[in-house]
């Protein structure tokens, strides 16, 4: 069993390697207050491979060229076939577009007639678009101008893929006294659905199930440790998950995760068979081992996100659990519109932003609709950044702008290494990883890089090609031939003929 000291000298040292040649630490962005930076996301770790990985093959050239081409093929339709009015009925989309987001505002930030107002808004705008399409005789080039954006961005992101750092380790060394904390009543009674227990217990593992009255988690992950566990685990939700994770990155000893709970955010990103909870026991014996990030917001461990203002209001609502709609409903038009509204600041760096209403600081950056075919996910869990998006919505004229994504004043993504949020009162609601909580303000978040050793199966669904961002530029330097600054220039650019 290793100790507080030596764990946190072997994670500096991963640190201090994976940081060489790394950015200052310097937040990035612009948003609501103008704060410095530069696009609307800018990731310091986008021209680098994880650990251990490697391009993907002599192939990205030619990805690349097909990524340009549908590019332009996508813009040049509407044109060839409809002329200048292409143009036009850009502008229609795009409207329409700004009308579901009106009515979006309508039903979250209203009650009575202007909330049903917003309903029907929301479900007639998308329907109206395409009908106006259609009468007038253009649908068929705006579909094809779609699947061709769609095929474009599909081959920008295989063109810059890189391989997932796990590819190429050796197996791990199986643990002798693995120790297995249960929730019972987690993901709607997984744990016995899958009859998790008996198996986790026929592998070898000890196994302590959560009873219905209130336990100290982290309590009993420690004394797991002093009672020899050399590797610990959780089958139940996010929430509990970090608890056990930070004990675990404590002691410098191998973590576990067992998709049981509802949502299971950390294994989707992991890779973990989430339909199959009882795969992921696979690692006992044949697994190998990821070094991944650990957030905190102020002494709180979240694997995914700490969330402040309107969400985390609503999470500490006692009703919350057992109504999610109906008390978000009730509670959201007085959170956005109310003269008690949260209003949160934030300090990133060079980054400053106030009046905030939501906030969101994720252990590594989500990826957003446009950047990825798999948004809401994670691209790599072991950047070093955070990633924080933050939302500033008054009316319904900055609602409608809020299409128009960063450049609308109303939304700011940006990474950072640490950030500070501020409140105008002692304390502030966060939503960590689902769990309501109360910190003193202002709240510091930062993350821990490598602090987190993950022991996963050998064989899941986690696809070894994780797509990067579209970078565009890079993207034309690909077709080009032109490697990006410090990126060795590929064989079939040089002309040598061999690969080492």
């Amino acid at each position: 069993m290793n100790g507080r000291g030596s764990a946190s000298g072997r994670r500096a040292g991963h640190a201090g390697r994976r940081a060489g040649g790394g950015p200052g630490g310097k937040a990035r962005g612009q948003g609501p207050t103008g704060g410095t930076g530069g696009g609307a996301e800018e990731s310091a770790a986008d021209d680098r491979s994880p650990a251990g990985g490697g391009r993907a093959g002599g192939g990205s050239a030619g990805w690349a060229r097909l990524a340009l081409l549908a590019l332009a093929a996508s813009v040049l339709v509407p044109l060839v076939t409809v002329g200048p009015r292409g143009l036009l009925w850009a502008a229609v989309g795009l409207a329409g577009l700004a009308l579901a987001a009106v009515g979006l505002w309508w039903t979250l930030a209203h009650t009575g007639l202007v909330r049903t107002a917003g309903v029907v808004l929301c479900a007639t705008a998308p329907l109206l678009v395409p009908a106006v399409y259609a009468a007038t005789g253009v649908l068929w080039p705006v579909l094809v101008s779609l699947a061709l954006w769609v095929l474009a961005m599909a081959a920008a992101h295989i063109a810059v893929a890189y391989r997932n750092p796990e590819h190429g380790q050796g197996p791990a060394r199986p643990p002798r006294h693995p120790w297995i904390l249960m929730n019972p009543r987690s993901g709607g009674g997984k744990v016995g659905r899958f009859h998790l227990e008996e198996k986790a217990r026929a592998a070898g593992a000890e196994v302590v199930l959560l009873d219905r009255g209130q336990q100290d988690v982290a309590e009993l992950a420690r004394q797991a440790v002093a009672e020899g566990a050399d590797l610990l685990a959780v089958a139940g939700g996010d929430g509990t998950q970090a608890l056990v994770a930070e004990v675990a990155a404590r002691h410098d000893l191998p973590f576990l995760v067992i998709p049981a709970g509802t949502r299971n955010h950390f294994a989707l990103d992991l890779g973990l068979d989430r339909d199959d909870p009882a795969r992921a026991l696979q690692a006992l014996t044949d697994g190998v081992e990821l070094r991944v990030d650990l957030g905190f917001a102020a002494d709180r461990v979240f694997v995914n996100n700490a969330s402040f203002g309107t969400y985390a209001a609503v999470v500490g609502d006692p009703d919350y659990r057992g109504r999610k709609v109906r008390t978000s409903l009730r509670m959201l038009p007085g959170l956005l519109t109310g003269a008690d509204a949260p209003r949160l600041g934030l300090r990133a760096g060079d980054t400053r932003a106030d009046g905030l209403q939501a906030l969101l600081i994720s252990n590594n950056p989500y990826l957003r609709a446009v950047d990825s075919a798999r948004p809401g996910r994670r691209q790599r869990m072991d950047s070093g950044l955070l990633g924080l998006v933050c939302v500033r919505v008054g009316n319904t004229a900055q609602a409608a702008r809020m299409v128009r994504g960063a450049r609308s004043g109303g939304l700011l993504r940006l990474t950072a290494r640490t950030a500070v949020v501020e409140a105008d009162t002692a304390t502030v609601p966060v939503g960590i990883d689902g769990e309501h909580v109360l910190l003193p303000a202002p709240v510091r978040c930062r993350l821990e890089p490598g602090a987190l050793r993950v022991r996963v199966p050998r064989d899941r669904p986690g696809t070894p090609l994780s797509g990067a961002t579209a970078d565009w530029p890079r993207v034309t330097r690909l077709a080009l031939g032109r490697p990006s600054p410090g990126e060795p220039r590929s064989p079939r650019a040089t002309g040598s003929g061999r690969t080492g």
